[in-house]
């Protein structure tokens, strides 16, 4: 887990760049808010929208980004209203949580915009809990709303917009199959399952914090999109949660909510989530409990029976997960795998293509996107697989497989990448050979989709680079017949 994020490769200091860009626009937004005179209520509000509009917000291109953050307080400020509204309401609060929750996840079969407002809807009910707003702080709570989103706007859209600079990034539709409406719609109806196990149980535990659980099952349900994924989730945000509360009592519990020391120590949490989110769950839990923790610190309301009972809020949450995700609507973890799997394969067969075509002379060929969008699959793949690898799974034949189905699939990119540097040297000519070898590499793309065990090893590596690279693609495709299509329970390609 360490090695994950400390030695996670960061093309162009992405990450880094996210991170810092975070601390700058929340630490504005905050300023923003104090200069306005808001309470410290108002200021938590605007800081902690500021950092959803700042980390949710992901649409491909920079204008699509700009009109999903103009279009976060049209649905967060209703949706603030109705919980300030609703407060004292406990019955009509819940059954209205639990519709947001449902829609919110629904919203992701419109994608990323979607997804955003999804999210920026929930946390905003949650917030809402969190601060125990009145209706008659709705005014200073929608001036903080909207100076925060404009401060994180002005400062990722005008003050440092490095995505300007970048190539959109290439986001692969969901594989025939697994269509994303499908997947949204059965995700839907076990979010608010789980959310509702997670509310009525974490009231008995807590009639004061039980939304910490419906919070853990909201997250849990992110970005994940079957059974093994949701569990595998569930688990590292137990953990981070309690590796979090160990650092708290620490480090955030000894400042007893001192202004400055708490400012410095927000600003090292928020460029931890930011730093984190895209290498290790586990870690960006971990700052989100040091933040919260601070943030009570606060409050004033600090203290080791809080931390305690926010660890049993967040494991009711996730048991809410696992049951509606085992028991309603499951969604397995093979027919995702499989399914993300066979696009990967398919890109490779693309990609290989286009750099042939570019060899042979094509002027229109361009294999680089094609490069990134399997970059992209393979995410995808190690996203779902990773239940099957995970160092607690009881099922060690099919972790062996799948930890070599990822060490293979590894290897076409790896010389994917080598093929498509070879292709853009304008010195490189084309080779008769190169079109028999394309063949065989789609030859055995098809051969692993359909279910073929018989699936012919090259002969011995030749010496010119876009042949020798075309050759160890060759090799490790046909080693992946072994592991996809050997029986084992639960297959992952074809079994």
């Amino acid at each position: 887990m360490l090695k994950r994020v400390f030695v996670a490769p960061d093309p162009g200091r992405v990450r880094l760049r996210f991170a810092a860009r975070a601390v700058l626009g929340i630490g504005l937004a905050v300023v923003v808010c104090g200069l306005a005179g808001h309470s410290l209520t108002g200021a938590v509000t605007g800081g902690l929208a500021a950092l959803l509009a700042l980390f949710t917000v992901a649409d491909a291109t920079v204008r699509g980004q700009a009109v999903t953050t103009a279009l976060l307080p049209a649905v967060g400020l209703p949706v603030l209203a109705a919980a300030a509204e609703l407060h004292d309401v406990p019955v009509a609060r819940d059954l209205v949580f639990l519709a947001v929750v449902g829609a919110g996840v629904y919203a992701r079969r419109w994608g990323p915009r979607g997804h955003s407002l999804g999210v920026f809807a929930f946390m905003t009910f949650f917030v809402a809990q969190f601060l125990h707003a009145a209706p008659g702080q709705l005014p200073e709570l929608y001036a903080a709303v909207l100076l925060s989103v404009l401060s994180a706007a002005a400062v990722r859209f005008g003050l440092w917009c490095y995505e300007r600079r970048l190539p959109p990034p290439p986001v692969p539709a969901p594989p025939a199959g697994t269509g994303l409406a499908r997947v949204t719609t059965r995700q839907a109806v076990q979010a608010t399952a789980g959310a509702g196990f997670a509310l009525v149980v974490g009231q008995l535990v807590s009639g004061q914090r039980w939304y910490w659980a419906v919070g853990a099952t909201w997250w849990i349900f992110v970005n994940t999109a079957s059974r093994g994924e949701t569990l595998v989730r569930g688990f590292r945000r137990v953990l981070g949660t309690l590796i979090g509360i160990a650092l708290g009592l620490l480090v955030a519990a000894p400042v007893h909510g001192a202004p400055v020391p708490t400012a410095a120590l927000v600003a090292v949490a928020v460029f931890g989530i930011f730093y984190t989110a895209a290498v290790s769950y586990t870690w960006m839990m971990l700052w989100v409990t040091f933040l919260a923790e601070l943030l009570y610190g606060l409050l004033g309301v600090l203290t080791p029976g809080l931390l305690a009972l926010r660890l049993a809020e967040t494991a009711v949450g996730a048991l809410g997960a696992v049951l509606a995700v085992l028991f309603v609507l499951p969604v397995t973890t093979h027919l995702t795998t499989d399914a993300w799997i066979r696009r990967a394969l398919g890109c490779v067969h693309a990609c290989t293509a286009e750099a042939a075509a570019r060899l042979a002379g094509s002027a229109t060929a361009d294999p680089a996107p094609r490069v990134a969008e399997l970059e992209q699959l393979l995410g995808r793949v190690r996203l779902s697989v990773a239940p099957l690898v995970h160092p607690l799974t009881p099922m060690h034949g099919r972790k062996r497989r799948a930890r070599r189905v990822l060490v293979l699939l590894d290897d076409c990119a790896r010389e994917i990448r080598g093929l498509v540097a070879v292709a853009a040297d304008p010195e490189a000519s084309h080779d008769a050979r190169l079109a028999a070898a394309c063949w065989r590499v789609e030859a055995a793309v098809e051969a692993l989709t359909r279910g073929s065990e018989h699936i012919t090893a090259p002969a011995e590596p030749p010496a010119e680079p876009a042949l020798a690279h075309l050759h160890g693609l060759e090799r490790a495709l046909s080693e992946l017949a072994e592991p996809l299509h050997t029986p084992s329970g639960s297959r992952l390609v074809g079994a």
